[in-house]
């Protein structure tokens, strides 16, 4: 007599792919594929597994590395600069160019570019125009809400830690929620991670309210003339220095 033998064939369903991961404000996409346990029953007496138990991917060491990657291909899709990269993620050079040539150069249609040379360190952008001041004050108020910097005796304090996964994400989800506020974008997310280090240094920009609107304006501490706010500037938006 003949036996048919079935045969199950498993198959791992096509993941969808979207820009950045999702919160209040954006939608979000894991780019790191995770590979589920399969389990295997001993079909016979002889075929039994005595030894250590078998690994799981939410184990936290590999939960940690999936989200470091995460991070990283969140930061190149922004165009943050490797030094940015491995900054927040602790991840070789090597290893960042391998996933940008391996997710984002073939896969995204928006041409995400990768920028050389130095990040940017000049206060002075921010008040470049109305504009972008009232962008950056916006996009400083985010970073409040989303608690990378906290108010102390009246003064700004940073609560971010460099290298935190935690935090790096908090970044991204404040600039994220700049960017659907904002199209087209007056500040990059090198300028942003730039703000937010300046905040917190406390030394070049601030920020006060401002006298006419009692609005919140960023503050060029280091300006001889009276400063208002973007929003009360008599130029109107869209002219450029």
């Amino acid at each position: 007599m003949k036996c048919g033998v079935g045969k199950e064939e498993s198959r791992i369903p096509a993941r969808t792919h979207s820009h950045y991961p999702q919160h209040p404000l954006c939608k979000y996409a894991n780019f790191v594929i995770n590979f589920c346990q399969i389990l295997f029953e001993p079909k016979t007496q002889e075929i039994i597994h005595t030894e250590e138990p078998p690994m799981r991917v939410s184990d936290d060491r590999y939960t940690r590395d999936r989200q470091r990657l995460d991070l990283a291909l969140r930061l190149i899709r922004h165009e943050a600069r490797t030094f940015t990269i491995r900054q927040w993620t602790g991840l070789s050079d090597d290893r960042i160019r391998k996933l940008y040539r391996s997710y984002v150069v073939h896969e995204d249609a928006r041409g995400v570019l990768r920028h050389r040379g130095k990040s940017p360190r000049q206060a002075a952008f921010f008040f470049r125009s109305p504009e972008v001041t009232f962008h950056a004050a916006q996009l400083t108020s985010l970073f409040v809400l989303y608690g990378l910097v906290g108010t102390a005796s009246g003064a700004l304090e940073s609560r971010y830690r460099l290298g935190s996964l935690e935090s790096g994400t908090l970044l991204c989800q404040a600039y994220e929620a700049y960017l659907e506020l904002h199209t087209p974008k007056s500040i990059s997310f090198e300028h942003a991670w730039f703000l937010l280090l300046a905040l917190a240094r406390r030394d070049e920009v601030s920020v006060t309210r401002c006298e006419d609107c009692g609005g919140l304006r960023l503050c060029d501490l280091l300006a001889r003339r009276k400063q208002v706010c973007g929003n009360c500037h008599p130029e109107p938006f869209g002219r450029r220095h």
